[in-house]
């Protein structure tokens, strides 16, 4: 027993298992987040998916309004809004809500990806050119943070345009609003938001889930970009890592297998809803199918609850991550809740 070296925290993706509904599993992401906060996780993440039938979180901020009216002290934020998806001003006006609602406890991860295939990002952005979206992310950025600053310069064509909740409202006549704003974060799985993390002095998460190799090269490429900012005054560097306890060991495969499975035909464009475990354990897998489940697996780490813990402890020490988000990927959400309650009750957390 004892504490674990770093915070841990959650990452929920509102999988939707075969014979769930998204009703289920938007009311289980209520059952961890109630379940994160009572034991001491530091923060709770929502992830921006579309056009995906086992995941139900396409709207960030929804979900995240409604986890809000449910806790009281967890961090809560999104892993992440995908920035070329959005204009930035309606994104600044989403959170800084989110911010009014829960006050000092809202954080806004950013990505570039789409977060989908091509023809429904297409769909998303009104245009074809996918590539445009990402390669402007640095000036998308800059211009999500004037708005969430409301400090655009005098002259700027948005200069008299506000983000709404937000800070205008503190310099109105009688206006009262929080000093505190979204915490901006940059996500990423290589290393383009690694650097550009490091340049703005912002704190990082990497996808450690699904882009392990890139982890260390990543991180050490945001440490070594890193410029103090009025944010931070040195790296923070977070990992998410896909991780299921259960019982014993032939029931964190059998759960983390359904996981494998749905990645197979979401990566062959079969996408569906997560299988049953009964359903994946019959399931015969061609030898290119094997060989992509053996791989993934090698990457989430499952088993006994000490085995995660090892395992969890093994990674922290490799990457040096100054944070933990766990991800846990399983066709029901007892066997979600039961893996995070097993993980607080490894690492001694309190109760």
């Amino acid at each position: 027993m004892g504490e674990a070296p770093v915070p841990l925290s959650v990452l929920d993706l509102a999988t939707v298992g075969a014979g769930r509904t998204a009703a289920d599993a938007l009311h289980t992401g209520v059952r961890i987040a109630r379940l994160a906060e009572s034991r001491g996780f530091h923060r709770y993440w929502v992830a921006e998916h579309h056009s995906m039938p086992g995941v139900a979180s396409s709207s960030p901020a929804v979900i995240l309004a409604h986890l809000a009216a449910h806790t009281e002290r967890i961090r809560l934020g999104s892993g992440g809004v995908m920035l070329p998806n959005h204009a930035p001003l309606v994104i600044a006006e989403q959170f800084g809500t989110l911010e009014a609602l829960a006050p000092g406890r809202i954080d806004l991860g950013l990505g570039r990806a789409p977060g989908t295939d091509g023809a429904t990002a297409a769909a998303l952005r009104r245009t074809d050119r996918l590539n445009e979206g990402a390669d402007d992310f640095p000036q998308q950025l800059a211009e999500l943070t004037h708005f969430l600053d409301d400090d655009f310069p005098d002259g700027h064509a948005y200069s008299r345009i506000h983000a709404v909740p937000g800070p205008v409202q503190a310099t109105s006549p009688g206006g009262v609003q929080s000093k505190d704003r979204p915490s901006v974060w940059l996500l990423g799985s290589s290393g383009f938001s690694a650097r550009l993390a490091g340049m703005l002095g912002l704190p990082f998460a990497f996808a450690h889930h699904f882009s392990a190799q890139n982890t260390v090269p990543a991180l050490d490429l945001y440490r070594d970009s890193f410029r103090p900012s009025a944010v931070l005054d040195k790296p923070y560097a977070l990992i998410g890592a896909a991780a299921l306890a259960a019982d014993d060991d032939r029931e964190a495969r059998r759960q983390v297998l359904t996981g494998a499975l749905s990645m197979v035909r979401l990566r062959t464009g079969r996408p569906g809803l997560v299988p049953s475990p009964e359903e994946a354990e019959a399931y015969e897998f061609s030898s290119l199918e094997r060989e992509f489940v053996d791989s993934w697996l090698k990457n989430v780490i499952h088993g006994t609850p000490d085995e995660v813990r090892t395992g969890l402890d093994d990674l922290q020490k490799r990457t040096g991550a100054d944070e933990l988000m766990l991800t846990a990927n399983a066709h029901s959400g007892d066997a979600r809740v039961r893996s995070y309650e097993l993980i607080a009750d490894a690492y001694g957390l309190p109760r």
